[in-house]
Order: structure tokens, then C-alpha cells, then sequence
């Protein structure tokens, strides 16, 4: 059932967060804020309310994004975000040594046909950066990465910034001024 599927692909990418604890991408987990409590402190409403005037805004805020990915985590799709995450890093690498093989554990982990932490991407993409994968380049992930991005400013996004944890969040910034 689609209800199973979706529990055993949470589950998975549960696991595969645990497994990847010091993964490349500077361990995700850097980006949340060490103290919530303290982090709130210094989130401003004005800065938290901000994140509704775009997607962009929100993914650029250090608290946004960190206040998105535990929303995505609710729903089990944080691999999208991770993806997008992975790609951003993937295209500050210098180095043309490590550009191959970070492409491939990228490949690997999230574009590939029942990979870990498979991104919902369409048949067409998946293939044009299999193909790509041939001769990795800085841009290799481009099409995929874009996919990504305008699904979760079409999906998760909208329901983001309707969540309880994004308008509880808001209120505590609020009561803090009051």
C-alpha cells in the first residue's frame, strides 16, 4: 500500500540520516540552530515573517532553513531539501579531483532509481543526469536540482508556511516583543 511504502521510505531516510552523521556536506545538522531557545532570541518577527515573501528568502535564512527542514521532516521529505543542499555545496568544489567522486556518492544517494534518499523527479530528468554523469561538471545537477526547487516551492512551501511549527514559531517572535 502506498501508506506502507511511504512509512518504509521514511524509515529509510531516517536510517539514512543516522548512517550519515559525518557525511560530506559539512553534516547537515550544522545548520540548525545549536539552542533553539537561544536561536529564537535572536530571531526577529520581522526576520520570521520575511520567509513567507519567497521561497528564496526563506531557504537563504540560516533559522528559515532550519525552521523548514524540521517541517519537512514531519512529512518525510526532507531528502528534497538535502538534495538541494548537496547540490548548492556540490557547486562550490574546486577541486576537479573530488568533483567526480562527489558527483557520483550525490547520484548515489539521490537521483539513482531506489537510492536512499530518492528525490521525486521525472523519468526525463533522472536520465538527462545519468547521462550527465558521464562527464561530471559543475552543472551536471542543474535540471535535477531545479525539479527539486520548484516542487518544494509549489508543495512544501505553501503548506510550510500554514504549519504550526512555522506560525508557532511567529508568535513566540511575537510575544517576545509584546
Amino acid at each position: 500500500s502506498d501508506e506502507a511504502q511511504r512509512t518504509l521510505r521514511g524509515m529509510r531516510t531516517r536510517l539514512g540520516c543516522l548512517s550519515h552523521k559525518s557525511d560530506s556536506y559539512n553534516d547537515f545538522t550544522a545548520i540548525l540552530p545549536d539552542k533553539p531557545n537561544r536561536a529564537l532570541k535572536r530571531l526577529s518577527t520581522e526576520e520570521a515573517s520575511r520567509w513567507a515573501d519567497s521561497f528564496d528568502v526563506l531557504l537563504s535564512h540560516k533559522y528559515g532553513l532550519a525552521a523548514f527542514r524540521a517541517f519537512l521532516k514531519t512529512e518525510f521529505s526532507e531528502e528534497n531539501l538535502e538534495f538541494w543542499l548537496a547540490c548548492e555545496d556540490f557547486k562550490k568544489t574546486r577541486s576537479a579531483a573530488k568533483l567526480a567522486s562527489k558527483a557520483q556518492r550525490i547520484f548515489e544517494e539521490f537521483i539513482d532509481v531506489q537510492a536512499p534518499r530518492e528525490v521525486n523527479i521525472d523519468f526525463q530528468t533522472r536520465e538527462l543526469t545519468r547521462r550527465n554523469m558521464q562527464e561530471p561538471s559543475l552543472s551536471c545537477f542543474d535540471q535535477a536540482q531545479g525539479k527539486v526547487h520548484s516542487l518544494m516551492e509549489k508543495d512544501s512551501y505553501p503548506r510550510f508556511l500554514r504549519s504550526k511549527i512555522y506560525t508557532d514559531l511567529l508568535s513566540q517572535t511575537q510575544r517576545r516583543l509584546s
